[in-house]
């Protein structure tokens, strides 16, 4: 378990598609972990290992008011339904917010660390911060996605906005 450096864009670590992971053995368990305590150290609410220099099908989120732990290893998407814009950001992009529009729905397959092959729905922001993952894993960023930039006054004023 440690904290690694994200990987800032641009980087090609980034915009290549991941490899699926072949087997999950003490190397991958220790990546998950590596995961977690670089997102939690950079305050994210997800990250995947290509953000970490790592080019493996391998991604978390955080996800609910309980900020439940998903693991996530070769993630594919099942199916999605109904859109929604909203503001987004990313490790990999430091200071860069903007809107994108992405399903409000997602049903996802992957496999936990023990081996196990789940399916998961979610919808809202949980559905959003899966997509924002598994577009990691498919060298897809999010700038590429950005409908309008957000600028770091917009973003404090919508924040006041929603504490008052």
């Amino acid at each position: 378990m440690a904290i690694k450096k994200v990987i800032e864009n641009p980087a090609n670590v980034l915009s290549t598609p991941c490899a699926e992971v072949t087997e999950i053995n003490d190397e991958i368990i220790t990546l998950l972990d590596d995961l977690y305590d670089t997102m939690v150290e950079y305050d994210g609410v997800g990250i995947a290992a290509p953000q970490i220099d790592v080019g493996l099908r391998v991604a978390i989120v955080e996800l609910g008011e309980e900020r439940d732990i998903l693991e996530m290893i070769n993630p594919t998407v099942v199916e999605t339904d109904g859109a929604e814009v909203d503001i987004e950001g990313c490790l990999s992009f430091p200071g860069l917010y903007g809107e994108v529009e992405r399903p409000s729905y997602v049903k996802i397959e992957a496999c936990d660390r023990e081996g196990r092959v789940y399916e998961l729905e979610a919808g809202g922001f949980d559905a959003r911060a899966i997509l924002h993952e598994i577009d990691h894993l498919d060298g897809v960023l999010f700038d590429s996605k950005i409908k309008r930039i957000v600028t770091a006054e917009e973003l404090e004023e919508m924040y006041a906005e929603e504490e008052e």
